[in-house]
């Protein structure tokens, strides 16, 4: 991670190679998998240090591709990302994945207008690594937040707890009063009432995060900003939708 804590005018500045395998009749998009590894942090041309998220994919490898022509109905890629043991696979996702052991099998949604999605990098079997994506791209980051366990009130929504005045006992932390008289709700607890409970552990989308800088040889692409999961968790990184008359 360290060797990111550099100057984005040095090396790792360079633009990565444009990416136009497949043209689609309108527009393609970039999406990938890729680990967390941890944050840093990075100096801008400015001098001003920027919170990084470093990412690591191996590249994803197209397991299915679905067309609005066809029984699917609407278009999306699915693909697979990482190794596991065949042995902890059911047959039904062996058979579908010709006998490869993924650890992750993701689909992304592409957009309708995109008539053609058999050519280029859409082919099953073709793998995409982090060279499809440039620096400076935005892109949209999904994943599963990390795990709190049963939290209370104070801790899942910021309440400030009882009075901490003499004559309270035990109050500190409690939720007070749930307005479950007659009055408010007529004798029941009001739906959406913020109450303990299991914390953490929700798909979260974090949008408009910036591509700081790309390694295609280690597969290491630092993104701007804090995303969700711990070090480890598989990540779904979306890039913008891109005309097709872009570049060749």
């Amino acid at each position: 991670m360290r060797r990111y804590v550099r100057h984005l005018a040095g090396p790792m500045a360079n633009r990565a190679t444009r990416f136009v395998v497949a043209r689609f009749a309108l527009t393609y998009m970039k999406f990938i998998l890729a680990k967390k590894e941890g944050m840093t942090r990075i100096f801008g041309e400015d001098g001003h240090a920027r919170a990084a998220t470093l990412l690591k994919t191996d590249g994803v490898t197209v397991t299915q591709v679905k067309e609005k022509s066809g029984e699917d109905g609407y278009n999306a890629v699915q693909v697979g990302f990482g190794t596991r043991k065949t042995k902890n696979i059911s047959k039904a996702v062996l058979g579908h994945t010709k006998d490869k052991g993924y650890a992750v099998i993701r689909e992304f949604r592409l957009p309708n207008e995109a008539e053609d999605t058999q050519n280029g990098i859409t082919e099953v079997g073709s793998v995409l690594d982090a060279s499809i994506f440039e620096v400076g791209d935005t892109v949209t980051v999904a994943g599963v937040t990390k795990g709190k366990g049963f939290a209370g009130v104070v801790k899942r929504h910021g309440f400030h707890g009882g009075p901490r005045s003499h004559g309270q006992k035990h109050s500190e932390r409690e939720a007070g009063s749930i307005g479950g008289s007659g009055g408010r709700a007529g004798g029941r607890v009001a739906k959406g009432m913020r109450m303990a409970g299991r914390m953490g552990g929700d798909r979260v989308t974090v949008k408009n995060l910036t591509i700081l800088a790309i390694d295609v040889k280690t597969g290491e692409i630092l993104v701007s900003g804090a995303v969700p999961g711990n070090r480890g968790a598989v990540l779904e990184i979306v890039g913008t939708s891109v005309s097709s008359n872009q570049g060749t």
